[in-house]
């Protein structure tokens, strides 16, 4: 069985447990809302007062730059990050868990320098639990660890942001891209530490799109970059470069059959998500996400008629968070006791089937979770719901996402 792990790297070179993608056709026991809230925030002011530097390709013909070209411009700004972990118990959800241990110990992973004030974009996972971190910069061979702190960290999208004190020439900060720019095919550049080898390089190609992960406290990532490129323990928030030396993405996970290495399937967390947080990390520490309450799945032509249901798509609402804004409003789930198999999938029956958001048709979960992402904490969205014969309308307002899915 194929699992997908979490890349920062312990001592024993182990990767951390991390979630399996979801299938779009299968069950997404995903509550909608668990990933980014794509809103109108936008990067701090403190990223925008000193430009961060453009690299060679925009001012060449449009030729996308060798790998050797994107490394030597890029490897500087590419940090080496080392955190000591408090004593704690191992956890599926501890990125550095795998031991079974209860102690502390050393787990190392990358980062990214933004700007030269010092601050650095990572992986959530990379830093937590920790009780030092040191960082390494990569503008220097012999450069020294310094310390840094957690500015910043939202789990839900597994970002982070970090602060070091250095001098400015010794800061390279690396051009972040758009990732809605990026196409299956496009060539690209992973730089980091894996296994603690520094500031190594590998190139391969966005080999899919809009792929969705789970996220540290169990929520879901989603718009991830899918990459050929070889990312290993160690790797963790370190950049994915695009051809013409901007920063497209942030790599997080790589899928491992029976818990092996690298095959050549890596995840990054798109970097328009970590722009549209930097805002909110800086001055909060925090990330707030809309929450719905719900888990569902697609809603099939095959499911539709072994429920004897009057729609054929859709997003089918399998169970309701008790108490959460989705129940609040009178939202149905699926009966446990009343449960069919369709093409392999268990489906509750039962459960309301939204069809629309705000008059905007729905066709699938995926679009139930794009659309609440768009939201706020506090916004109401209009849900059209069909449950048997019967049809309505129910007014949810949305609330913060909890901490992790258990809550």
């Amino acid at each position: 069985m194929s699992t997908v792990k979490r890349i920062s790297s312990t001592p024993l070179g182990a990767a951390v447990i991390g979630g399996l993608i979801v299938a779009v056709v299968a069950v997404i026991a995903i509550t909608a809302g668990w990933v980014h809230s794509s809103s109108t925030t936008t990067p701090a002011a403190t990223f925008e007062s000193a430009p961060l530097p453009q690299p060679a390709a925009q001012q060449s013909s449009g030729k996308g730059l060798t790998v050797n070209q994107i490394y030597k411009e890029d490897s500087p700004g590419v940090v080496f990050i080392q955190s000591t972990l408090q004593s704690q118990g191992t956890s599926l959800l501890n990125p550095f868990g795998g031991g079974g241990s209860s102690g502390g110990g050393t787990a190392t992973g990358s980062g990214l320098v933004i700007d030269h004030d010092g601050h650095i974009l990572t992986n959530a996972h990379v830093v937590d639990g920790a009780s030092k971190i040191q960082v390494t910069l990569g503008s220097s061979d012999s450069s020294s660890p310094v310390n840094a702190t957690v500015v910043g960290k939202d789990p839900s999208s597994d970002i982070a942001l970090l602060k070091v004190d250095a001098p400015a020439d010794q800061l390279h900060p690396l051009a972040l891209g758009s990732s809605s720019d990026t196409a299956v095919g496009n060539p690209v550049v992973a730089i980091g530490n894996p296994f603690g080898l520094d500031r190594t390089v590998t190139s391969g190609i966005v080999s899919a799109l809009q792929r969705q992960i789970k996220a540290p406290n169990g929520f879901t990532i989603d718009n991830v970059i899918q990459t050929d490129a070889a990312i290993n323990p160690g790797n963790s928030g370190g950049p994915l470069i695009g051809a013409n030396g901007e920063v497209i993405g942030i790599t997080s996970q790589i899928e491992s059959p029976n818990g092996g290495g690298n095959v050549g399937i890596g995840f990054a967390v798109p970097i328009n998500t970590a722009r549209q947080e930097l805002q909110q990390l800086l001055q909060t520490g925090t990330v707030q996400h809309a929450y719905l309450g719900i888990s569902g799945t697609d809603l099939t032509p095959e499911i539709a008629k072994v429920l004897n249901l009057p729609v054929d798509q859709g997003a089918l609402v399998q169970a309701v968070t008790p108490g959460g804004p989705a129940a609040r409003a009178g939202v149905k789930g699926g009966n446990g006791n009343a449960t069919v198999t369709v093409a392999g999938q268990r489906i509750q029956a039962g459960g309301d089937v939204i069809t629309a958001i705000d008059g905007k048709p729905v066709r699938s979960m995926t679009d139930v979770i794009n659309d609440i992402n768009t939201k706020q904490p506090g916004d109401s969205v209009q849900l059209s719901l069909v449950n048997g014969s019967q049809k309505r309308t129910v007014t949810v307002t949305l609330g913060d996402r909890p901490a992790s899915v258990k809550q």
